[in-house]
């Protein structure tokens, strides 16, 4: 009996250390460049999911790209960055966490012709700016300040954003 106990014994100690060691993906810091409309200088608007994930190793969730028609791309929930790479553009929200080229999130309305020039486009809530890689559209808050970026390579004419 006590040989039978000693072998549960040893069998239920030693089941701990025949658990798998999982790593936790670590990703590099993201840097935005809005006038090149890139981020870390290797991924661009255009970028395939592929692409993304081999830089940024530590994606919260995917959507596959279909034809056109979904919003397929890598997502950062926790970074405030999502490449929408069925729809060629990148959006960094408020709470991103990297570095962007110029002091735009939280910046007033009136403070960006220094860094632009004039809005190919202005409405009451966005201005959208041709740039050399397509187009930026920068959202405002109700106090006039940027609170969402969007990187695309299409123009105007031809973007369609996700919900």
């Amino acid at each position: 009996m006590k040989m039978t106990l000693f072998i549960l014994a040893v069998v239920i100690s030693i089941q701990p250390c025949m658990a798998q060691l999982k790593v936790t993906p670590v990703c590099p810091a993201f840097v935005v460049d809005i006038l090149e409309g890139t981020v870390n200088e290797k991924l661009f608007t255009y970028s395939s999911i592929a692409e993304v994930q081999n830089k940024f190793p530590c994606f919260t969730s995917t959507t596959q790209e279909t034809n056109g028609n979904t919003c397929g791309g890598v997502f950062y929930k926790d970074k405030d960055i999502y490449f929408f790479t069925e729809r060629d553009y990148i959006e960094v929200g408020p709470n991103f966490k990297g570095a962007i080229s110029l002091p735009i999130m939280g910046a007033s309305r009136g403070s960006l012709f220094k860094w632009l020039g004039n809005p190919k486009i202005k409405d009451v809530t966005w201005d959208a700016y041709q740039t050399k890689y397509g187009i930026l559209i920068l959202y405002f808050n109700k106090a006039n300040k940027i609170n969402k970026i969007q990187l695309s390579n299409k123009g105007v004419e031809s973007i369609k954003l996700c919900e």
